[in-house]
């Protein structure tokens, strides 16, 4: 009887929707679950080199915790392009003008840095307030 390792296909899966609310939750542990939900590490059909994740609305954004003093002294820097044009920001202020970024940069960093990652990270949906457009797919609830 041969034995071989089941290598699944972007065919094979069927991409789940779910919902999860952001409303009190602490943003690193939201963040590791919802890259874990993603990358589709819970799927039986796990494989390494291919899609095998869900799709992921988080609502309710502008309500994330941050532990500690990190509100005030965690920083986000990125670069314009220019000279000189390095653009550093606390996550208060990113907070305050919008809350989804700080969501979504922290699932970036936790999915793989090569085109599969790209490709997970637009499975990612994230909206301030409890309303969002994807109701047709029946999305449901994920907790952590």
């Amino acid at each position: 009887m041969k034995k071989y390792t089941y290598s699944a296909k972007d065919s094979d899966v069927q991409g789940k929707w779910y919902v999860a609310d952001a409303n009190g939750a602490i943003l690193g542990r939201l963040a590791s679950g919802v890259a874990s939900r993603l990358r589709g590490k819970l799927n039986p059909l796990f494989t390494p080199h291919a899609d095998t994740g869900d799709f992921v609305v988080i609502i309710n954004a502008e309500k994330i915790k941050l532990t500690g003093k990190k509100m005030t002294q965690k920083k986000y820097q990125h670069h314009t392009g220019y000279i000189g044009g390095l653009k550093t920001a606390t996550a208060q202020e990113i907070m305050a003008k919008r809350p989804e970024e700080l969501i979504r940069h922290a699932v970036k960093g936790m999915l793989p840095k090569n085109k599969l990652g790209s490709r997970l990270f637009k499975k990612l949906k994230v909206y301030t307030g409890s309303d969002h457009p994807h109701q047709a797919q029946n999305p449901e609830p994920l907790t952590f």
